[in-house]
């Protein structure tokens, strides 16, 4: 057995930090008020999970967020049978919570899941909109101010791991991708609290980094990684060194493709 990781957010004064780069909020609040799932699909670190946590706040609603991965399974998301000193007793999952409580549950990642969480989704992805909790008997009605929102990579799948068309069609869905220059600007200097001119620093190396696609990447330079170089520099590391430990490093294992990584960093902080 193999507890999902969750994280519960809840009426936290300060709103999470997020540059609107279209009608995504809109979208999303539409959605939500319509009893509409959402499916939010981009690449590694361009802002998916952030998005979530500043509509969680915007909407103040409770946040129940679970990182997918392969061992995830529909007992693990609805809940299970626990036995202790005092017997034995039903636990909720995750989703159950939500379903109970009201907020939105977020399923990041959601096609690292094991396929059976599908049959726990669909009822609440559609008209239904309910979760029947077989173990115990229960038909749980989704209240007004539940939300299902899921997001995935679209770069991972394959034909073993992708999220079927009868289960895509249950939702509104929406493409994120890495912002413009001068939004992404705008991010890196508010989140790494560093001025102007460093964070168009890091987002020119950013763009050049992305270019780079005959070395066979499997993922770019990600908005989080321009964050992480942004602050290291902020707190002293030199641009090289913090470019080489939160770019160059993390995009690649192979010692010519990080030779070839630094050269480009070398060319714009040398």
């Amino acid at each position: 057995m193999n507890a999902p990781e969750i994280r519960i957010a809840a009426g936290t004064p300060d709103a999470p930090f997020y540059q609107p780069l279209g009608n995504e909020e809109q979208l999303f609040e539409q959605a939500w008020q319509h009893g509409m799932p959402v499916l939010i699909k981009g690449p590694t670190g361009c802002g998916k999970t952030r998005f979530v946590q500043h509509m969680a706040h915007r909407l103040n609603l409770p946040l129940y967020t679970v990182a997918c991965h392969d061992d995830l399974s529909a007992a693990d998301l609805v809940g299970r049978h626990l036995i202790g000193a005092q017997g034995t007793w039903w636990q909720d999952g995750p989703l159950t919570r939500a379903v109970r409580e009201g907020g939105i549950c977020y399923l990041d990642e959601v096609v690292e899941a094991r396929q059976d969480t599908a049959v726990v989704l669909h009822p609440l992805a559609d008209d239904r909109r309910e979760l029947f909790i077989e173990r115990t008997g229960e038909a749980l009605k989704a209240p007004p101010g539940f939300m299902l929102v899921v997001s995935y990579n679209p770069g991972y799948q394959n034909l073993l791991k992708g999220m079927k068309p009868s289960t895509r069609q249950r939702f509104v869905a929406m493409r994120f991708d890495y912002p413009p220059a001068a939004e992404e600007e705008r991010i890196v200097a508010n989140e790494a609290q560093v001025d102007a001119v460093l964070a168009a620093q890091v987002v020119k190396l950013g763009q050049a980094l992305r270019r780079l696609e005959q070395h066979d990447l499997e993922e770019v330079a990600s908005t989080r990684l321009l964050i992480f170089t942004a602050r290291m520099i902020r707190s002293g590391m030199t641009p090289r060194q913090a470019c080489l430990a939160c770019l160059a490093e993390p995009l690649s294992d192979d010692p010519q493709t990080v030779a070839a990584l630094m050269d480009v960093v070398d060319v714009h902080f040398g």
